[in-house]
């Protein structure tokens, strides 16, 4: 199993933001993801920068560390400046970019560029606009030369040379949890992402919790199978934070391991934890944050 963390982009570059990257290699994490929103939830009126620019920093400043979003989403995306920008980065970094992507939800992203008098795309909006934007953005980023026509998205003659450092492009890590979804996992997947169940965030138990990660796993191996493909090919990535342990699983090294433990046996690769952040949801202690950072993928047979 590999431990990764997410990096909230809530820190100014000049003031501790660009040593926390780097500390997060030095750790030894996996990768380190950040948020691809423009703003998020509790953090919506304080410091929120962008999350390519601050992966771009991110690539400069360190050598092996994997970096990606977690997730990007079509809510104020197109896939033509997208693919672009994901490019560059591929570049700039040597190749340790993975796109964390998903169909997006409610919230600030959401209504953002909206009209006043616009509603919020409905579930089946955002599902068939997710539906269109991965395909697109596949071919963007594997082909030199593009021409497509949707219904959400269009692209004429877009050229993406010399394309991707990672060939045939550099991997997407689909977070879905519905048949649309996990199709479009196992069609264009590297990984796939889950949060659990959101129902039982909050009133679940750990025992619900893991058995609802199991049947969504199992429903992924269906999807994977109807596409003609072994589901072993996808990582499966956990990110913590929204799981009815959310309040506990960072309280000590033994705690994550018997989270994280259990977890692997369901099949998950990969768990993601949010890296601290003071008087927030995502409070921790840095020492045992850092203390599993560096003893856990040892005990769980880390694979690198």
């Amino acid at each position: 199993m590999r431990l990764s963390t997410v990096i909230l982009p809530v820190r100014r570059w000049s003031e501790g933001g660009r040593e926390v990257w780097q500390r997060a290699e030095e750790l030894g994490f996996h990768a380190a993801y950040t948020y691809d929103h423009l703003s998020w939830r509790s953090f919506r009126d304080g410091p929120w920068f962008g999350a390519i620019p601050t992966l771009t920093a991110a690539a400069a400043s360190t050598s092996r560390l994997r970096l990606g979003t977690l997730v990007t989403s079509p809510n104020f995306r197109h896939p033509v400046t997208l693919a672009k920008e994901l490019i560059s980065l591929d570049d700039i970094s040597g190749g340790r970019v993975t796109l964390g992507i998903g169909a997006g939800g409610v919230g600030f992203d959401a209504t953002a560029l909206l009209r006043a008098d616009e509603e919020p795309w409905p579930v089946r909006e955002r599902t068939a606009r997710f539906g269109e934007f991965v395909p697109l953005l596949d071919r963007l980023l594997s082909e030199d030369v593009v021409t497509a026509e949707g219904t959400y998205y269009r692209a004429r003659e877009v050229r993406n040379i010399p394309g991707c450092v990672q060939r045939p492009r550099l991997p997407f890590a689909i977070a879905a949890t519905g048949p649309r979804g996990l199709r479009l996992a196992a069609r264009y997947g590297q990984a796939w992402v889950t949060t659990g169940d959101p129902r039982l965030a909050e009133t679940g138990t750990p025992r619900e919790s893991r058995a609802a990660v199991a049947r969504q796993i199992e429903a992924l191996g269906g999807a994977c199978a109807e596409a003609g493909r072994d589901a072993a090919e996808l990582d499966r990535i956990l990110l913590t934070g929204f799981t009815p342990e959310q309040n506990t699983v960072l309280d000590s090294v033994d705690a994550f391991v018997d989270f994280a433990g259990a977890h692997a046996e369901l099949g998950i690769d990969e768990i993601v934890v949010h890296w601290p952040i003071a008087d927030s949801v995502f409070a921790a202690d840095p020492a045992i944050f850092e203390k599993i950072a560096m003893e856990v993928p040892a005990q769980l047979g880390a694979d690198t």
